[in-house]
């Protein structure tokens, strides 16, 4: 029988809701790990399925699972929570539903060691679901993957959450310092990610498969309105007015690309931090020279003058998006100093 050190290496932090299908999976993952110097502290969030009674026989044969049980109260007072009984310097954190890598606590946590000045580290995630059924989360996998530095996942944080919450694993530190999950209409990682962001912690990941993520129907994302593409855009639109407050050096005046509907309305969000929106970019032909709320439209090919503007791209088909990157990129505009993407 296992058991657990008094002063564990890592806490490995998982919420758990009626997971009675992938629960043990789940488990069985984490305690498989080749470093074995780990607390497993298990939130149950009030499960009205029997993930308890399977609980309770895991933790009978390995003294690292800890159970802590509380009415339902959502995941992001349950992540809280579960960080109160949390021991170790170090929190991985780790969905009912997915499987870790039995390498993945060793060597994200050989990474914090190795990089004292680095906050979080993840590392890629290997997609579990249906890519053809759900293509556009298999590409969002393939986006996430494909930001590494720091750098990276500094730039792009303002399209999407640029991490995979179960993959990361960070110092307990930050949540003392910086703050804890946020309860709200919201997804309770981005806003912890664009926090922590925003108040320079380092972030990385590892060039290798740490975790392996199940897309079930039923996954949080997908059905809670926490989650939505609306509130994704009301929230990162107070942190993105903020970036750019320190970053734009015309603020707060800002150009946005894209004058579709749509667009406008999530770019206006902004507006209700400080932002002024100059007016906007299109590729359309025929809106350009028009006025939408008396603000001019711009063809793509006529930009406003580099010195005297910045572009807020909030376009979000991705093949658009990064067509539009490579254009300002080729215009002479560095991504960060004359324009971000937002969307």
């Amino acid at each position: 029988m296992n058991s657990v050190s008094s002063s564990p290496r890592v806490s490995v932090l998982l919420p758990v809701y009626n997971g009675r299908e992938t629960i043990v999976a789940a488990v069985e993952s984490i305690l498989i790990q080749n470093m074995p110097d780990f607390e497993l502290v298990i939130v149950d969030d009030g499960s009205t399925d029997d993930t308890l009674y399977q609980l309770y026989s895991l933790e009978r044969s390995d003294k690292r699972i800890k159970i802590f049980t509380r009415p339902r109260l959502g995941l992001a007072m349950a992540l809280n929570f579960g960080l109160s009984h949390c021991r170790a310097p170090l929190i991985a954190r780790m969905d009912a539903d997915d499987l870790s890598r039995p390498d993945r606590l060793e060597k994200q946590a050989g990474f914090l060691d190795k990089f004292p000045q680095t906050g979080l580290v993840s590392g890629q995630v290997n997609y579990l679901g249906d890519k053809q059924k759900n293509f556009g989360y298999y590409l969002y996998v393939r986006w996430i993957n494909s930001l590494n530095s720091h750098g990276e996942i500094s730039l792009n944080r303002f399209i999407e959450s640029p991490l995979a919450h179960p993959s990361v694993m960070f110092r307990k530190f930050l949540t003392e310092n910086s703050g804890l999950y946020a309860d709200g209409p919201f997804p309770e990682d981005y806003d912890l990610w664009l926090r922590w962001l925003d108040q320079g912690v380092q972030m990385a990941k590892i060039p290798e498969v740490v975790l392996d993520w199940r897309d079930l129907d039923h996954r949080l994302s997908r059905v809670h309105s926490n989650y939505s593409f609306e509130a994704f855009f009301k929230l990162k639109a107070g942190y993105l007015a903020a970036w750019l407050k320190d970053n734009n050096p015309h603020h707060p005046h800002v150009w946005v690309w894209g004058a579709g509907r749509r667009t406008r309305q999530r770019a206006e969000h902004i507006t209700g931090h400080g932002c002024v929106i100059k007016g906007y970019i299109d590729i359309r032909a025929n809106m350009s020279g028009l006025f939408i709320h008396h603000r001019p439209v711009r063809h793509y090919m006529n930009l406003p003058p580099i010195e005297e503007s910045f572009i807020v791209v909030y376009v979000r088909k991705r093949d658009a998006r990064e067509e539009i990157r490579r254009y300002l990129k080729v215009q002479g505009r560095i991504e960060g100093r004359d324009f971000i993407v937002a969307a």
